[in-house]
């Protein structure tokens, strides 16, 4: 490789360097407000290193034929895509599929996006993002895996490797892109592309390592972030993309801004396009996305000793790395199969493993005197404006799929129960009583109708409908635009439009299920106290009718467990369960203590804890042990548990491993995730469930940004969420 791109860049011009940083937008399903013009005429000049958001055989065929036939040097194109849960079969939101703790379906899911993807001449995908979120007002929370560096880390592995797979110069691979570097999700007041400012020590601690983790499993790209990092935007932070990035983490892959970042630092007042261009090219970023900054101003900075030509080198160097690795040089139509395309698209396999996706996403949030499972008989009536709407089921992020032919709740519901089960259904309540709110939350083909009569009138029609119901399932909750890019919220409940007729349906004395769409957690204080059930199903994907009829009907346990915290009310947020004491701690199960860390209108708890979900069936947790008392660095420590399944169904339940180091030089959380599993028991029966404990699961970044493990006492939590829990603890040597 190396000598075959040292021999290119040896013919390659300036502006033939400089067009291969050059990443553009075919405009086909773009996720920022600028298109790129005149892409032919720049392919023909060399002035276009990648493509993105273009799909199928014949385009990509016919781009990739231009820059093959017509251009001097014959350099093959990489064409890009936002393959984030699924091409057209859609999986779970990535925050869905966090909630499944299932790390080989993960995996099977990544898999699956790149057979996909690259049947459809995509060779690049700008996912796994990995981005810790606390707080749910930001949208974007549904993009990635929630709250936990541990659990964030570990699902972002699964996705790179299912993304590359073994050899990524297969034909039916997708080299995988880690985003946003970095820190995007703790952006200050949950409002999208705002500031953010950190410690180094949290920065290190608990936002970093998943980055860290995608490229030690073999990420060949990462993408900048929007937001500004204790002062210096992502896109031009040389300490983020050089020091730590190139020099601390020896990352020797591609460095692709995110859509116009450069363009947008000018926003952030650091000078005019081509200051800026060369600060992001300074900086360490070797592919400009959109903006084309690089495309008209490197020369002269060039020309004017603002950059260098080393850099422009680099850059151009990794981009063609990249297509080198995909194996693009050996054959640039590789990814150009129509075959494939017809073949390998929404495979009756894949959509099976959708439909298993999504189930394994549901978290069951109460389930008061076994209202659920549902049985098969009688009439139930689905009411509420997420009963019939196809095209929100993919949720957001879902840029490829064909929202004309996914099913709707009510649709999959009457595929799955046929005549066993009398559906009725209607709409209940507008989205929202604000069409204006309305209209950005139904943005990108997915509608909601709305009924311009008046909620009451609207309600008593509902109630006509389901009188001689059953049961009634409320499908209530956000449209799939109320959440993701650009969609951060400062009231998480309900909408009050949805809540009056939630009221009336449980004034009719029947059994009501909230079936919750969701793309973040939500504030559900009075839905908790009042509804008998409630069953968090995000947004599912494709197969998410079929997957929530086999859950309410018993066909599927749920076992999904909240990758974040559930807070009683936005106020507590940000909200999450590894965070620090304080000096003056609230005492256990107290509610308020004057003089101490809490407030004064709602307790410290959340209303879910992270890890929390509920089954159908009843787990109970006994007899925690450990192998030793103490042990020291060379050594281990095992940690056992007994899980009996005490309940009436089969069913999975996620064991959770949990450690406080209770003395350090720095502050410590109260407890971290270091371990889980997802273990299926029969009803009745039991098993031991086992942990290793070694000295790599006690370190952490010190105050003088060492990665270690200090001796002294441990405490040692196992339990199905992080709040429930048996407790011993351990000493380190």
């Amino acid at each position: 490789m190396d000598k075959f791109i040292a021999d290119l860049m040896s013919k390659m011009t300036l502006e033939e360097k400089i067009g291969q940083l050059n990443l553009v937008t075919a405009g086909e399903a773009t996720t920022g407000s600028v298109v790129s013009t005149d892409v032919e005429a720049k392919i023909k000049a060399g002035n276009i290193g990648g493509i993105f958001s273009m799909s199928s055989p014949a385009k990509i065929r016919k781009a990739q034929e231009l820059a093959i036939n017509q251009s001097r040097l014959k350099i093959p194109i990489i064409f890009g895509m936002d393959v984030i849960h699924g091409y057209r079969t859609v999986f779970p939101i990535p925050l869905g599929l966090a909630a499944s703790w299932d790390m080989p379906l993960i995996r099977q899911t990544a898999r699956i996006s790149a057979i996909e993807a690259s049947a459809d001449g995509i060779n690049w995908t700008f996912s796994p993002m990995v981005d810790i979120s606390r707080d749910a007002r930001w949208g974007r929370i549904s993009e990635g895996s929630g709250e936990d560096t541990y659990l964030t880390s570990q699902i972002a592995k699964e996705m790179v490797i299912g993304y590359q797979g073994e050899d990524l110069s297969e034909y039916n691979t997708l080299m995988a892109c880690v985003k946003h570097f970095a820190l995007y999700g703790a952006s200050e007041a949950g409002r999208d592309y705002n500031t953010t400012d950190m410690s180094l020590h949290r920065m290190y601690n608990e936002y970093l390592p998943p980055y860290k983790a995608a490229l030690d499993a073999g990420a060949q790209t990462i993408m900048t972030s929007f937001n500004d990092i204790n002062g210096v935007p992502a896109t031009a932070n040389k300490w983020l993309l050089t020091d730590l990035l190139r020099e601390q983490w020896k990352f020797k892959g591609l460095v692709v801004t995110d859509y116009t970042a450069v363009n947008e630092l000018i926003d952030h007042g650091l000078g005019d396009l081509q200051q800026v261009s060369a600060l992001s090219l300074n900086a360490g970023v070797d592919m400009d996305m959109v903006g084309e900054g690089f495309l008209t101003t490197l020369k002269k900075s060039l020309q004017e000793g603002k950059v260098k030509i080393e850099d422009i080198d680099r850059a151009c160097r990794l981009v063609l790395e990249a297509k080198y690795k995909l194996g693009l040089f050996d054959d640039p139509f590789r990814y150009c199969n129509e075959e494939r395309a017809k073949t390998e698209i929404l495979k009756s396999e894949h959509l099976k493993l959708a439909r298993e996706a999504a189930g394994k996403s549901f978290v069951l949030l109460k389930n008061d005197q076994q209202t659920l499972p549902l049985k098969k008989q009688g009439t139930v009536a689905v009411i509420g404006p997420l009963a019939n709407s196809g095209a929100n089921m993919p949720g957001t992020w879902s840029v490829s799929a064909d929202l004309g032919k996914t099913q709707s709740l009510v649709e999959g519901m009457r595929e799955v129960l046929g005549n066993k089960v009398k559906i009725v259904t209607h709409l209940g309540a507008n989205l929202t009583d604000d069409p204006k709110l309305q209209e950005r939350s139904t943005m990108f083909g997915r509608e909601i109708p709305r009924d311009e009569r008046s909620s009451e009138e609207i309600i008593a029609e509902a109630l006509s409908t389901s009188k001689d119901a059953d049961v009634i399932i409320a499908a209530l909750g956000e449209s799939s635009e109320m959440s993701g890019e650009s969609s951060s919220r400062t009231n998480l409940d309900i909408p009050a439009s949805q809540k009056r007729l939630l009221e009336a349906l449980l004034q009719t004395g029947k059994p009501v299920v909230l079936v919750l769409f969701a793309g973040r957690p939500m504030t559900l204080t009075w839905e908790d106290k009042h509804v008998p059930a409630i069953l968090n199903v995000w947004f599912g994907g494709t197969e998410t009718g079929k997957a929530v009829t086999d859950v309410l009907f018993g066909d599927v346990n749920p076992s999904g467990k909240l990758p974040a915290t559930f807070p009683q009310n936005v106020g507590q947020l940000p909200l999450y369960y590894s965070h620090k004491n304080t000096g003056r701690p609230l005492a256990k199960d107290a509610w308020f203590q004057k003089f101490r860390s809490n407030y004064l209108d709602v307790s410290n708890d959340p209303l879910y804890p992270f890890g929390y979900g509920l089954s159908y069936t009843k787990f109970t947790y006994t007899d925690l042990q450990l192998s030793n008392k103490q042990f020291d660095r060379n050594g281990q420590l095992k940690a056992t548990i007994t899980l009996k399944n005490d309940g009436n169904y089969d069913g999975q339940e996620v064991v959770q491993l949990y450690i406080q180091d209770v003395v350090g030089s720095i502050t410590r959380p109260v407890k971290e995730l270091k371990g889980f599993q997802k273990i299926f028991l029969k009803k009745g029966e039991s098993k031991k469930v086992e942990f290793t404990i070694t000295e790599e699961d006690l370190k952490f970044y010190n105050q003088s940004l060492q990665l270690v493990a200090e001796a002294g006492e441990f405490r040692l939590f196992i339990g199905g969420n992080s709040r429930d829990v048996q407790e011993t603890s351990f000493e380190l040597l």
